[in-house]
């Protein structure tokens, strides 16, 4: 599907971007590859870092920002694929620089829907969060306006054909926006206990490598107007911190501003048009320009109209010792 592609990645130099390097190089033998991002200095750290693993004769990096649109259709000539990686998503960050976030993660994504139908690129795959399911701070509520414009972007595509769809999971196991490197960092320097916002809070364990898993099923399969959510399994983060301190203690702090105590992927109204499939989910699209027929869904099933997808009513659970079996996973890769 790939082979012989431009794929282009924007915020190619975060930890989703690295990991889908990698894949792709490995698995496809694409035309050429565009690492599109605005910091000189990570893109010559990932540079750094490949040099002597990967084939990088096929990859290019390009500084540019999203919310530049000018740039973005320089770096889009001639691209088959785009995955929409970039966005601001530190929390407290989006809070303070409230029009900042907006700006990249509302401005930046029209900019990039545009560009990709002016340059007539084949398909857009734009990174989602939880966070963008009925949202309480600005980052998810920037993230639910971004994921609206993608898929609304279909109904203005119908010339270039080019189709746009959504990968929703939550903060990947082991990244820098997850908890595990913050509870590495504190054991590391001696801490006795790990700090805990609340006892109760849950979480989805999803890592980098099945994040990018999906993004290649939504690339090959999709249609345009798709929201796309991986089935895994969900954790308590008391279970976290004793699987990753099993002698220490825990210190409970409260619940930080904008934070929830279970990511919720698909909610209750979305449900009337999700399907279930083997190991992900699919919640189509609501408008009248969307034809909907059941030849679309393949072999999907529909879920249970009121099925919430939550981490905390989840039926897959890891215990502690499954939990200290993917963190040496996590440590091996």
């Amino acid at each position: 599907m790939l082979n012989g592609k431009t794929i282009l990645v924007t915020g190619g130099t975060g930890s989703f971007g690295h990991k889908f390097l990698e894949m792709l190089l490995e698995r496809y033998e694409p035309h050429r590859v565009i690492i599109y991002s605005r910091d000189e200095f990570k893109q010559h750290l990932m540079k750094t870092k490949y040099q002597d693993k990967l084939d990088l004769s096929r990859v290019r990096f390009f500084i540019g920002d999203v919310r530049d649109k000018d740039r973005l259709m320089r770096a889009f000539d001639r691209v088959d694929y785009v995955i929409h990686a970039a966005a601001m998503k530190q929390v407290p960050t989006c809070e303070y620089n409230p029009f900042e976030a907006i700006k990249t993660n509302i401005h930046g994504a029209q900019n990039v829907i545009d560009a990709a139908i002016d340059r007539g690129v084949k398909k857009v795959i734009a990174l989602s969060t939880d966070k963008a399911v009925n949202p309480i701070n600005l980052y998810g509520g920037t993230k639910l306006v971004s994921d609206k414009l993608f898929i609304s972007a279909n109904a203005y595509s119908k010339v270039s054909g080019t189709k746009f769809s959504v990968v929703r999971y939550g903060n990947v196991a082991g990244s820098r926006g997850s908890v595990i490197p913050v509870f590495a960092d504190l054991i590391q320097h001696g801490a006795k206990e790990l700090p805990i916002t609340d006892s109760r809070m849950t979480r989805f364990w999803i890592t980098l490598k099945q994040g990018v898993e999906l993004v290649f099923k939504a690339l090959e399969e999709s249609k345009g107007g798709e929201t796309y959510i991986s089935k895994i399994p969900s954790f308590y983060i008391t279970d976290l911190a004793k699987a990753m301190l099993p002698e220490g203690g825990i210190r409970e702090i409260g619940i930080r501003e904008g934070e929830k105590l279970h990511e919720v992927m698909v909610t209750k109204d979305d449900s009337y048009l999700t399907y279930e499939y083997d190991r992900h989910y699919i919640i189509y699209p609501h408008f009248d320009w969307w034809k909907f027929d059941e030849s679309k869904v393949g072999d999907g099933k529909k879920v249970v109209d009121g099925f919430e997808y939550n981490s905390g009513t989840n039926k897959q659970w890891l215990s502690v010792e499954e939990i200290r079996e993917e963190l040496k996973g996590l440590e091996e890769h």
